[in-house]
């Protein structure tokens, strides 16, 4: 059993690193990839405790990008930290996710809200105080409006404030999605379409979609995923075999930001096979 969907605090989940290895080793996991937003500080921390709980840590991180009418998920997997193109990429895609943080920020208070961007940093650190690779990501916004009272929780948040369309929402910067599977490549890694049903496109448009996007070196797709029906897990698994691509799968885990998701079994029914891994690096450009 393995998962190959997870978030640290080194972006927008509440376990460091090392425990996101630690709850994979109680929960049976063989297997997990750490997949941070825009970033791979914390596969290091992740690997040590890997190598020491006989966890095998897959180096990985998601970007989100452009994609027409909306955004479309990558999860990159199999590119070491600091290893050039993707590296350079993802240097400057936090320092634009910097940017867009303080016009949250700015938002907020121009609609009277009682939020500084220090306590949203100090949301950021509260569970890592230690690492300087801590990103601040909308879900420390949310926290913060919970402590104060401004909302009852992050669900809310995001409905009210934080979520696309609404009065806070600022659009980061963004890579195409060919972009993305060009330079993971030539940092010597694979890619796969992240839940590909939160593209709000019919299973036949995804297939098209799905079939341009390996031609262009797509290896996997997201296919087994906590939130998605036995009956959406088996027709996406369908496509990727029909367009030449990996199954993939994996939690999404954020730990309390992400309420009712488990490490390794999702909401309690997920099961991504061994082989997985196995599938995935094979298909990597020698």
């Amino acid at each position: 059993m393995i998962d190959l969907h997870l978030h640290s605090t080194i972006s927008d989940g509440s376990d460091s690193p090392d425990r996101i290895v630690e709850l994979a080793h109680q929960a049976g996991c063989a297997a997990i990839a750490l997949t941070d937003h825009d970033s791979q500080e914390g596969v290091p921390l992740a690997s040590k405790r890997g190598e020491e709980l006989g966890v095998v840590v897959v180096p990985g991180c998601e970007i989100s990008c452009a994609w027409n009418p909306g955004v479309m998920h990558v999860l990159c997997y199999y590119v070491q930290p600091e290893t050039e193109p993707l590296h350079q990429e993802l240097e400057q895609l936090r320092a634009d996710r910097e940017e867009r943080n303080h016009r949250i920020v700015t938002r907020l208070i121009q609609l009277g809200l009682p939020i500084t961007y220090e306590e949203v940093q100090e949301e950021a650190r509260r569970t890592q105080p230690d690492n300087k690779g801590t990103m601040v990501g909308k879900p420390h916004f949310a926290a913060v409006l919970v402590r104060k009272g401004v909302v009852s929780s992050l669900a809310e948040a995001f409905d009210l404030y934080l979520a696309k369309g609404r009065a806070a929402y600022v659009p980061k910067a963004r890579l195409s999605i060919k972009d993305v599977i060009a330079l993971t490549r030539s940092s010597g890694g694979v890619t796969s379409l992240a839940h590909p049903l939160s593209l709000g496109i019919g299973f036949n448009e995804l297939e098209n979609t799905v079939r341009e996007l390996a031609a262009e070196g797509l290896v996997g797709l997201e296919a087994m995923y906590p939130t998605y029906s036995p009956e959406e897990r088996q027709l996406l698994i369908e496509i990727a075999h029909r367009t030449g691509l990996v199954p993939t799968g994996g939690s999404d885990y954020h730990g309390s930001y992400k309420e009712g998701i488990k490490i390794c079994s999702g909401t309690g029914d997920l099961v991504v096979p061994d082989e997985v891994l196995n599938n995935l690096a094979n298909r990597i450009s020698g």
